[in-house]
C-alpha cells in the first residue's frame, strides 16, 4: 500500500509532544542530566486485568495521540471509555450505536485527524436485512468524552446471507485509507462461492476512501474509490483491495511499519495469519475455498479444495485443529507488539478462542513461534474467551475477553500513564540519558551536548523531527525499526 509510514511534518509533531508535555507535566527547557537504572532485560513480561464486569466486550482501540483513554466496545453497541491514570471507566458511554443485532458491534476506528475533525467509524452487524454495516459519526461538538449518536452517516452496507463470517475489524492504514476485511457470508464451505469471485464484496479486504464521496446521489454509500485500488478499470468491485478470505476474524497494522496482518478463521484444519507488507500494490488472493491455510481445502460436504489459485498468496503462518500446545479451532488476530517492554518488541501476538491460548511470531517472518499462555495468566481474573487484541496510545497490548474482562501485558516496573520524559524547544542534554521502559520524546530543537550521547534502553523509542539533532552518539540497544528518523 502505498506511503507505507505517515510522517507528520513539521507541524503536527510538536503538536504531539505539546499533547504529551500537556498530560505529563514533565517538560525540560533547560540543560538537564537524567540518570536512570534500567532493570534487567531478561524481566519476565506478564498480564494484569484492566477492568472486568462488562458487558461482552469486543474490542479495544484509542485515538492517534491519545494518551489517557482506550475505548472499549461492547458487543450491545456501547462504547465506553477507561482513563487509564485513574483505571477508571467514566460513569456514561461515549456513545451507544444503536440498531445492532445479535452480532452486534465488532469495529470502532478513529480517523487519523480526529483531532481535527471529530470523525469515528464503527462496524457492526444489522437484521432486517442481515447486513454489516460501516457507519460514521462525530465526536460531540462540546463533550471530548462523547460521541453524537445523530450525527451518523451510513458509509456502506453489505448484505449477509447467514449471519457468521461477517468480519468486523475496520482499521486505517498508513495510507489514510480505510481497510474493511469481510468473510464469505457464512454458513459451511462457502456455498455461494464467494470466495474467488471478485464481483461481491464478500471474501476481500476492502479499500475505501472514507474522505470523499464518489456516490452522491445515494444515502447509503459515501466513500470514494482509491485509483491505485488493484481492480480499477478491470474486471471484479473496485473497492477490493485483496480477497479469497473465509472469516477473517481480527486484522491490524503494524505501527512501526504499516504491514498488515490478517487472521482468518478455517473450516475443518488449518487457522492462518496472512501478511501483506506496507508496499505491496494489493490483489493478492489468500486461496479459500480452495486452499485452507497452505494446503488444498480437504475435501467433504460442500467443500472441494484443489491448486493454489492465479495470484495465491500462502499466509505467513498456520496451524493445525487440535488440543495440543500450538494448536486450536478459531484463529483471533493481533498485534504487532511496538509498546515500551523490550522483550516482545516486533512480536505478532495472536490467540485462539477455542483453545484459549496466546502465541506469538516475529513480524514479518513468521519464525520463532511462542507458546505465552502460561506466562500471561493474569494477577486477577482468567483469560478464556479471547475474541480481540488492542492498543492504546503507547503501543500496549490489550487483550479482550469477552466473558466481560480486559487485561494489558505489563513488564515488572508495571503501567505508567505518561512518558516519562519530554524534550523539547532547545532543550540541552550535556551527557548522557538512561531511560527505563516509556517513550523518549524528542522535539523541535533538541540537542545532546558537545561530547554527550544519547543512550536509549530498554524499549524506547526516539522520535528527531524539525532540526533536532545531537551532537554525540547516538546508541539504540532495542529494535532498530524503532527509531524514527524522517528524512
Amino acid at each position: 500500500m502505498p506511503s507505507a509510514v505517515r510522517d507528520f511534518g513539521p507541524q503536527k509533531q510538536p503538536l504531539r509532544l505539546q499533547r504529551l508535555a500537556d498530560r505529563c507535566g514533565r517538560v525540560a527547557t533547560t540543560p538537564i542530566l537524567v540518570l536512570l537504572v534500567a532493570a534487567p532485560l531478561e524481566s519476565q513480561v506478564g498480564t494484569t486485568r484492566v477492568a472486568s464486569g462488562l458487558s461482552s466486550p469486543t474490542y479495544v482501540v484509542a485515538p492517534e495521540d491519545d494518551f489517557n483513554r482506550i475505548f472499549v466496545t461492547e458487543l450491545g453497541g456501547a462504547i465506553r471509555i477507561m482513563e487509564l491514570d485513574s483505571g477508571s471507566f467514566l460513569p456514561t458511554p461515549f456513545m451507544t450505536v444503536t440498531g445492532v443485532s445479535g452480532e452486534g458491534l465488532q469495529g470502532l476506528a478513529f480517523d487519523p485527524e480526529y483531532d481535527v475533525n471529530g470523525f469515528f467509524y464503527v462496524n457492526y452487524i444489522a437484521s432486517g436485512p442481515l447486513r454489516s454495516v460501516i457507519e460514521r459519526y462525530t465526536r460531540d461538538a462540546t463533550n471530548p468524552n462523547r460521541g453524537d449518536p445523530v450525527s451518523g452517516q451510513i458509509v456502506l452496507e453489505i448484505p449477509q446471507p447467514f449471519s457468521n463470517h461477517n468480519g468486523g475489524w475496520i482499521g486505517f492504514g498508513s495510507d489514510g485509507m480505510l481497510y474493511a476485511p469481510q468473510g464469505d457470508g457464512g454458513a459451511q464451505c462457502d456455498p455461494f462461492g464467494n470466495g474467488q469471485n471478485t464481483d461481491t464484496l464478500l471474501s476481500s479486504v476492502l479499500r475505501l476512501d472514507v474522505h470523499r464521496d464518489d456516490f452522491p446521489a445515494d444515502g447509503n454509500l459515501s466513500y470514494g474509490i482509491p485509483p491505485d485500488n488493484p481492480f480499477v478499470g478491470l474486471p471484479g468491485r473496485d473497492e477490493i483491495w485483496s480477497y479469497g478470505l473465509r472469516n477473517p476474524f481480527r486484522s491490524s497494522f503494524d505501527r512501526a511499519t504499516g504491514d498488515l496482518y490478517i487472521a482468518d478463521v478455517g473450516e475443518s484444519d488449518r487457522e492462518e495469519i496472512n501478511y501483506q507488507p506496507a508496499d505491496g500494490p494489493g490483489g493478492d488472493n489468500y486461496g479459500w475455498k480452495l486452499r485452507e491455510g497452505e494446503i488444498a481445502t480437504p475435501t467433504g460436504g460442500d467443500c472441494v479444495g484443489g491448486p493454489p489459485p492465479p495470484g495465491n498468496v500462502d499466509p505467513i503462518y498456520t496451524y493445525t485443529h487440535g488440543g495440543g500446545p500450538s494448536q486450536g479451532g478459531s484463529v483471533t488476530g493481533g498485534y504487532v507488539y511496538r509498546g515500551p517492554e523490550i522483550q516482545i518488541q516486533g512480536k505478532y501476538f495472536f490467540g485462539d478462542y477455542i483453545s484459549e491460548r496466546i502465541w506469538s511470531f516475529d513480524a514479518g517472518t513468521g519464525a520463532n513461534f511462542t507458546d505465552w499462555t502460561s506466562t500471561f495468566v493474569p494477577d486477577a481474573g482468567t483469560i478464556d474467551q479471547i475474541v480481540s487484541f488492542g492498543e492504546d496510545g503507547f503501543g500496549n497490548l490489550y487483550i479482550v475477553d469477552l466473558g466481560g474482562e480486559v487485561f494489558r501485558v505489563e513488564g515488572p516496573v508495571g503501567f505508567v500513564a505518561c512518558p516519562d520524559l519530554v524534550l523539547e524547544s532547545d532543550a540541552v542534554m550535556g551527557t548522557e540519558i538512561f531511560e527505563h521502559c516509556r517513550n523518549v520524546a524528542v522535539g523541535p530543537d533538541f540537542t545532546v551536548g558537545v561530547g554527550g550521547d544519547l543512550t536509549l534502553r530498554a524499549g524506547n523509542r526516539v522520535v528527531l523531527r524539525n532540526g533536532a539533532t545531537i551532537a554525540g552518539d547516538l546508541t539504540l540497544e532495542i529494535d532498530p525499526s524503532l527509531q524514527q528518523t524522517p528524512p
